[in-house]
């Protein structure tokens, strides 16, 4: 088998995928993005500014069969992250997210298996989404895994899960990539379908394939002004409007939060490492935190006096806890984080600050599709 040279990054004019481009341009890799420019998230509809001189850049859909074969037989590895990403936006864009993202994926594997290609591995982007909930320790039924939330408790503002056996609440743990999924909306769903298509062609065909399962990555170039995109960034971009981020529930929420340079630092050992082939993998920083404290952080590195609006309200999607148990990375690969919360976000805000066009905030447009779809309980 011949080292790895040249590898396709499709969506990898993206957030995660721009920065995964930088680091191998920077490893001597030679580097060809196919990236359709969606203007949901490109708003342009042109190259960023960003985009790496060193690596090529097509435009093209990972729909379109003869584009997508002729860049993969000439590369030897291929990262996969090309999606449509939004999970309220899934639940009533249902076709749209499918096509792109299984309908896509299906195309890549069906000329994984019926070309002659040197493809040496594939990484394909999963996501916490097909989780569902996180894990949880009941007091009496020990680790459980509740799946959605019912609408009365959340109308009570009963936010916290409870043990399916015993009806307690219970409390939430680092989850591991064994943890049964539940995925509770079609984005979690798509994402799902893509790692196990993945997984299932490498083992089936002996082309190691690995899934990174990201957890809540922040940093520069996230997309401020697409409402669908991380909620860090959704805050963000509503505090450089001068208006309130929106914390749904109250609040509580746990997440993990890990910085893109984290995130691209294990990507690359997933591409050059063969610890983790054939397996889903977490990436996150290993801490907790709520989602509360967050928008307090951003407020407070910002220097702005504007408080979060609580709604004490939920979504129908939504999860309470979810937060990341890095274990297999950290003994397959050797990933090691190393970018605390405030070093983050104090490098996402100068960034922002620096690029003020691309903080425009269309979060209540978004809030109000979810409304008028019944998407969001009162």
């Amino acid at each position: 088998m011949t080292k790895i040279q040249h590898i396709l990054v499709t969506g990898g004019a993206g957030y995660i995928g721009s920065h995964l481009v930088d680091a191998l341009v920077a490893r001597d890799y030679r580097v060809t993005v196919l990236d359709n420019l969606d203007p949901q998230v490109h708003r342009s509809g042109t190259w960023p500014s960003y985009a790496n001189p060193r690596a090529t850049y097509i435009q093209g859909d990972v729909r379109d069969r003869a584009r997508l074969e002729a860049l993969m037989l000439a590369a030897d590895a291929v990262v996969h992250f090309a999606a449509a990403v939004g999970v309220g936006q899934s639940m009533y864009q249902v076709d749209r997210y499918v096509d792109v993202n299984t309908r896509g994926t299906a195309l890549l594997l069906d000329i994984l298996v019926n070309a002659k290609h040197h493809i040496q591995k594939v990484v394909v982007a999963s996501s916490i989404g097909v989780y569902g909930e996180g894990a949880y320790r009941c007091a009496t039924h020990g680790v459980v895994a509740p799946g959605i939330r019912a609408e009365a408790p959340l109308a009570a503002r009963d936010w916290e899960q409870r043990c399916p056996s015993c009806g307690e609440h219970v409390a939430s743990i680092p989850t591991p990539e064994d943890k049964a999924l539940y995925r509770d909306n079609i984005y979690s769903m798509t994402k799902y379908h893509q790692e196990e298509m993945v997984l299932l062609i490498g083992k089936t065909y002996g082309i190691p394939a690995v899934a990174p399962r990201f957890f809540n990555v922040y940093g520069p170039r996230q997309s401020l002004s697409n409402p669908y995109a991380g909620v860090a960034a959704i805050w963000l971009s509503r505090l450089l409007n001068g208006r309130q981020p929106v914390v749904f529930e109250d609040g509580g929420q746990l997440r993990d939060f890990v910085s893109i340079h984290d995130v691209v630092r294990c990507l690359v050992l997933m591409i050059e490492q063969n610890g983790a082939d054939f397996l889903p993998v977490n990436i996150g920083s290993g801490e907790t935190v709520t989602i509360l404290d967050i928008a307090r952080l951003l407020t407070r590195l910002l220097g702005s006096d504007i408080e979060p609006q609580i709604t004490q309200t939920g979504r129908r999607f939504d999860i309470r806890h979810n937060t990341a148990d890095i274990s297999r990375a950290q003994t397959t690969l050797g990933y090691a984080p190393s970018v605390s919360l405030e070093q983050g976000f104090t490098e996402l805000i100068e960034w922002a600050k620096t690029t003020p066009d691309v903080a425009e905030d269309f979060f209540d447009r978004a809030l109000n599709e979810l409304s008028e779809k019944g998407l969001l309980v009162r």
